[in-house]
């Protein structure tokens, strides 16, 4: 079974519709990206690809033996499996998003989405690894409906193909759409820690199940971004653990087992001490969280993800043909860079040594290469 390659596919045009947006926002004297944090989104979302590399076909496979066993069978060329996956696509997504937002366990993935305190298109790409793996309890029952895993796989596509334009402060609220499409100010609300959004908004292409199950929220005023309590990092693998470590920490705090357990399956706004989340008036004078670097660092860590950007590609393109050492080798590259990059953009001392330990070893593979091939 090949995996699709939709999303490598998108990789350019993401990039290019970002320099738009950056364009868009200079003209109209806004300043909607930061470079630290907008690196730290990229970063998110190139683990998760690389990871998807690794699991995509096992994913796949395992949902066609699902597959196998359902009840229903439609004929080839049929639009009723495209139907379902849609309606059913859209359901799921939106328990699975509001069961990440109210379980502990589950929010400890989707948090990574969360915590940047900008909103634009590179945010879209901030994605949790773990998340692939949270989601599947709630699409695998698709396939007992007759939904083939092509058609369950490039619905998913499509679907996130869709979110990716609603991170943006640019764009307006769009009229009679707006009352059943989930759009920019939609989303905005739903990345909001003000106490009125929080917890609002989850669908993925509509928003007509928050208006029906009760978690629609209008945007009113000023949007302030993030998680409630900020994460000061641009290291999008530390992004990944954060928030397990914090619940971690939590759990340690309790004297009871039992508790220490029960944490897990908690709300993310319950706290030991009964702590109330912040005010209105204590979000809207919250000050972005910065963390000074050299501007020769901050170009560095820049230009060192443009090879991240082409490894990523290509091992989205070749994971059905490249050997498994060779996809292997690329991803230990990708995630080294993520390491040292990150690092850099936290300021960190030891992010220098290890630095310079990945441009020797990628010299000494060039090296032996041009060596092999007789250059």
């Amino acid at each position: 079974m090949q995996v699709r390659a939709d999303i490598a596919y998108a990789i350019p045009f993401f990039l290019a519709l970002m320099g738009a947006e950056l364009l868009a926002a200079r003209r109209l004297r806004r300043r909607v990206y930061r470079l630290q944090d907008s690196l730290a989104d990229l970063g998110c979302g190139i683990a998760q690809q690389v990871t998807l590399v690794f699991v995509a076909l096992a994913i796949l496979e395992l949902y066609a033996r699902v597959h196998a066993h359902a009840p229903i069978r439609f004929a080839a060329g049929s639009l009723w499996p495209w139907a379902i996956a849609f309606v059913y696509v859209e359901v799921a997504y939106y328990w699975w998003h509001r069961a990440s937002h109210e379980v502990n366990l589950l929010w400890a993935a989707h948090a990574v989405h969360h915590q940047s305190e900008d909103y634009n298109l590179a945010v879209a790409l901030r994605q949790a690894v773990l998340t692939t793996f949270t989601t599947l309890p709630f699409y695998f029952p698709m396939a007992l409906l007759g939904v083939p895993a092509a058609v369950y796989a490039a619905t998913l596509s499509y679907s996130t193909l869709y979110q990716f334009w609603i991170h943006t402060e640019l764009v307006d609220r769009l009229g009679p759409l707006e009352a059943f499409l989930n759009t920019p100010s939609h989303h905005r609300v739903h990345h909001a820690v003000n106490p009125r959004y929080l917890d609002r908004n989850y669908g993925a292409i509509l928003i007509v199940w928050d208006r029906l199950f009760g978690t629609f929220a209008e945007e009113r005023e000023r949007p302030v971004y993030g998680v409630t309590k900020p994460f000061v990092s641009y290291n999008p693998l530390r992004a990944q653990l954060e928030e397990w470590r914090v619940i971690a920490v939590k759990a340690r705090a309790l004297p009871r087992r039992r508790d220490r357990i029960a944490i897990w399956f908690r709300s993310p706004a319950w706290s030991p001490a009964g702590a109330p989340p912040p005010s209105e008036a204590e979000v809207q004078r919250r000050a972005k969280q910065e963390i000074p670097i050299s501007p020769r660092r901050a170009i560095y860590a820049l230009v060192q993800f443009a090879p991240v950007i082409a490894a990523t590609f290509a091992l989205l393109l070749r994971q059905n043909v490249a050997p498994l050492g060779w996809l292997a080798l690329g991803a230990g590259f990708v995630a080294w860079t993520l390491l040292a990059v990150g690092g850099l953009l936290d300021g960190r001392r030891w992010a220098i040594p290890v630095e310079v330990a990945r441009v020797a070893a990628l010299a000494a593979v060039g090296v032996g290469l041009a060596m092999r091939l007789g250059v």
